[in-house]
């Protein structure tokens, strides 16, 4: 085949499809190299970085809310926009110049190494929000300064490229590729705050244990596709069936014991950037000694990454034989056991903490268990055929809410985990203290600083999961998702124990931080606080969410929207 004939092929294949898919990212990779040439040509004290980086990412959120529109309204079909939201939608697509043909068409694109659909859509444009609104923060508290900025939203960037690509993994290269592509930016991001020990310890600790699970990872990925022969995400469970040829799964059977052992190792790289038990021990001392505003775009971005690609690999395993069966229900326990572990771990680990950067690390590892939970119920429901008493709609039904309360429930958690974060910058700015006694009697100081008290309890509160915020809703959707699959099987009633159990558990130390600001007296030798207006304004902003998803009609159209995109993984 010569040069021309391989040219032709590209232009006139999937290329031109791939890079309407892929426009987003590209636009975020030009942002990248846009930034490091303004400091080259015009200096940072002209152009600011954080513009550049602002900017950049509002682009490429727009570009994917054209996208996402452009196939929840149906306009890559009927073409005919009838109300204000489709007509909103039909500007965009051709501001874009999106096509049927192109974002319209759902499916693998890059010759199949990554998967444009709904739901690769969904968290694409929440990773991007987010994205936003962490530049945001960093310009309103300073960090980075002008001269470190075009190298900390290099990183930044770069970081959420690799997140992007990890959400639409449609290979086992490319999971590999995306874990590692949003995980080393991080390991900079994290010491950052040059002249800190404490920062650069951090560093080390996250690098040396990232370094570590990405080995263990690559090695179970190469036994995956040894055993299986393949690469490709949706032919994993029929090479499987392939390979066993009619024998059940068991651990006599070297087949399905390799297998396991792959996916296992898969799964301890699912479980760093998760900071689940056993591999959490990074997180603490990675949050405590990162900047607050690194610490919230972790805690977030790279939760929701990760666990849309665990999702979508574990999905990889569905079918109708029995042998599928017997690795469903396997998984499914085990990732009960290590939700059960890391809710746990995480509540009762936050109660001796008096830095609120390490209690909230642990708040995010607990919370990484409330999550697992709706994967578990999802593997054990999937399951559902070889019990008797459901039928096929009841499945599809009740494996599309699964998959629905972990996204409602990231959506909740990206406002009121960025909210924790950004109040502890902000304060951290006022008193130079990021203790929980430095909080005491913030409420009575201007403003500005009683509306942080006030945001600070509804992240709370909403963290606990108690009503009428968004947190009780996102939690009673993920229990009420591991109830019905309680009725298949009884691991999971234990399962459902200890996630309630836990849930009372947490209330007492995130109470701490609120009698802190709200009883504890104020000290007499403190100075006076005066928080920006421009800074309330902003936690105003990112706080408002937290109780309109949990009282608002805005909880129903976000049910109704991630009901749609998970309904689609099903389809």
């Amino acid at each position: 085949m010569t040069v021309q004939q391989i040219i032709d092929g590209l232009i006139n294949g999937d290329l031109p499809r791939a890079i309407e898919i892929f426009a987003p990212e590209l636009i975020l990779c030009a942002a990248i190299v846009l930034l490091l040439l303004v400091r080259m040509i015009f200096g940072v004290q002209r152009i600011p970085a954080c513009w550049v980086a602002l900017l950049g990412t509002l682009v490429a959120f727009t570009g994917v809310f054209a996208q996402f529109m452009y196939l929840k309204t149906d306009l890559s079909i009927t073409g005919v926009a009838d109300t204000p939201v489709e007509e909103l939608a039909a500007r965009l697509a051709s501001a874009y110049h999106l096509t049927p043909e192109g974002v319209g068409s759902v499916g693998g694109f890059f010759t199949d190494l990554l998967m444009h659909d709904q739901f690769t859509l969904f968290f694409r444009l929440g990773l991007l929000l987010f994205v936003v609104l962490v530049i945001a923060l960093t310009v309103l508290t300073g960090i980075p300064d002008n001269d470190d900025g075009p190298d900390f939203y290099t990183l930044l960037l770069g970081s959420t490229v690799g997140m992007m690509l990890a959400v639409g993994a449609n290979n086992l290269l490319m999971i590999f590729l995306g874990i590692e592509m949003m995980s080393v930016p991080s390991y900079a991001m994290v010491g950052f705050l040059k002249g800190r020990r404490q920062s650069s310890e951090a560093a080390l600790k996250y690098v040396v244990y990232g370094a570590g699970a990405a080995g263990v990872m690559l090695y179970g990925l190469s036994l995956i596709a040894g055993i299986l022969g393949t690469l490709s995400l949706p032919e994993l469970a029929g090479h499987f069936v392939t390979v066993m040829h009619g024998e059940t799964f068991g651990p006599t059977n070297a087949a399905a014991v390799t297998l396991v052992l792959g996916i296992m190792m898969v799964l301890v790289g699912f479980a760093f950037k998760l900071s689940l038990v056993p591999f959490h021990f990074w997180c603490p001392d990675a949050f405590e000694g990162a900047a607050a505003e690194v610490g919230g775009f972790l805690s977030v971005a790279s939760k929701a990454a990760s666990f849309a690609l665990l999702v979508r690999f574990l999905l990889a395993f569905s079918g109708p034989e029995e042998v599928l069966h017997g690795l469903r229900v396997f998984l499914g326990i085990g990732l009960a056991v290590i939700a059960c572990l890391s809710m746990t771990l995480g509540n009762l680990a936050a109660y001796t903490q008096t830095n609120v950067k390490r209690l909230l690390a642990y708040s995010t590892i607990a919370h990484a268990g409330y999550m697992l939970m709706a994967v578990s119920a999802l593997l054990i429901i999937t399951d559902a055929p070889a019990t008797e008493g459901w039928t096929r709609s009841q499945i599809f039904y009740q494996s599309a809410r699964a998959v629905e309360g972990l996204m409602y429930y990231l959506a909740v958690y990206l406002f009121m985990n960025l909210v924790a974060f950004s109040v502890v910058a902000i304060l951290r700015n006022e008193t130079y203290s990021e203790e929980i006694d430095s909080y005491n009697g913030l409420v009575h100081q201007n403003p500005a600083t009683k509306l942080l008290c006030l945001a600070m309890l509804m992240a709370m509160f909403s963290l606990v999961g108690l009503p009428p915020f968004g947190g009780f809703f996102a939690k009673l959707q993920i229990f009420t998702s591991v109830l019905y699959a309680a009725d298949l099987h009884w691991s999971m009633w234990v399962l459902l124990a200890v996630a309630g159990a836990n849930t009372v558990f947490s209330l007492v130390y995130y109470l701490r931080v609120l009698k802190a600001m709200f009883i504890n007296p104020e000290p007499e030798e403190r100075r006076a606080i005066q928080t920006p207006a421009l800074v309330g304004t902003y936690i105003a902003l990112i706080a408002l969410p937290i109780f309109l998803l949990g009282a608002s009609p805005l909880q129903s159209d976000l049910t109704d929207t991630a009901n749609y995109v998970a309904r689609t993984l099903f389809r």
